[in-house]
């Protein structure tokens, strides 16, 4: 009983902060980007071509106003003219993170 009381005051102390522990990770960010984004967008810097309808990543990237976790947020939320991903909160983290290397 102790044990499941600590595991709960740990969940309730920890589940809302940022942590280390759970940062996003820009490698995973890459491959969603290369399964989804690619069609539409250019995703790194050897990619050719992408359609005129939507932004390189290095020029949301570069943005002055570039949040990591506003665009994770956006990710998640459908919107005119990209598909419903259905991403979960981590890979929304973790394209947000590939996105912010491609400044």
């Amino acid at each position: 009983m102790i044990v499941f009381r600590l595991t709960l005051v740990f969940l309730l102390i920890f589940a809302g902060f940022p942590n280390p522990l759970f940062a996003a990770d820009a490698h995973k960010g890459e491959m969603i980007a290369k399964r989804w984004c690619v069609a539409c967008h250019i995703v790194s810097s050897d990619q050719p071509q992408a359609t005129t309808q939507a932004p390189p990543f290095s020029a949301v990237a570069s943005k002055p106003n570039f949040n990591e976790a506003t665009l994770a947020y956006f990710l998640l939320m459908p919107h005119p003219r990209m598909p419903d991903m259905n991403l979960s909160r981590s890979e929304a983290a973790d394209l947000a993170a590939y996105i912010r290397t491609q400044r």
